[in-house]
């Protein structure tokens, strides 16, 4: 009986610290299709098998999916999967005009190519890049948990647990948009995403 209710005890504080650490986040992504999200260009964008794949299409150009809402102050979780060349990112705070984006890209990649980076597109480039140690937080074949934190002029990107950057900027901090996954161009790319949630900051 003292085994049981321990057990039972147990399992009560999982379901609380599930539901408290779950507090506030809403998905984006269902699982089962793009509802909540545009595709902007001719590469290919779909579900399967429940998780959410962009791959390179016959025309190997950039593309991106983007939030059909803009958000400014968040906490975004992402998990990535990089198959075959995984070049890709997450843009915050982004407008898109065909494919052209503008905006600022918190890098995936593969290994040796600043995953957790944030890169300024049509702008200024690289605003910071991680210490190359922390390369090895990247799995090359694995699942990937990814966490972005915007709010105001600060800008801050884990993976798999470890701070990869941290870095304030008055432009960041003045704009306001979409959320956006991308593509990079070249061709042979695929990556999968799963869990994406969102958390707004008041």
């Amino acid at each position: 009986m003292k085994l049981l209710n321990s057990l039972c005890a147990l399992g009560f504080f999982c379901l609380v610290s599930s539901a408290g650490f779950a507090q506030g986040f809403k998905s984006l992504f269902n699982g089962k299709d793009l509802s909540g999200w545009t595709i902007h260009g001719t590469e290919k964008w779909y579900v399967e098998d429940g998780t959410l794949v962009c791959e390179s299409g016959p025309d190997k150009e950039y593309g991106y999916l983007s939030t059909n809402k803009k958000y400014k102050d968040f906490v975004l979780e992402v998990e990535f999967k990089l198959e075959a060349n995984g070049n890709s990112g997450v843009f915050i705070r982004s407008d898109i005009e065909g494919t052209k984006i503008s905006g600022w890209q918190v890098e995936v990649a593969p290994p040796g190519s600043n995953t957790g980076g944030i890169y300024e597109s049509y702008g200024r480039g690289w605003l910071i890049q991680p210490d190359p140690e922390l390369d090895k937080q990247l799995d090359p074949e694995g699942w990937n948990k990814m966490k972005i934190r915007a709010e105001g002029n600060k800008v801050t990107s884990w993976l798999n647990g470890k701070q990869m950057v941290s870095l304030e900027d008055e432009k960041i901090g003045a704009a306001n948009g979409f959320i956006a996954l991308q593509i990079h161009d070249g061709g042979g790319i695929k990556v999968r995403w799963r869990n994406l949630r969102i958390k707004e900051l008041k």
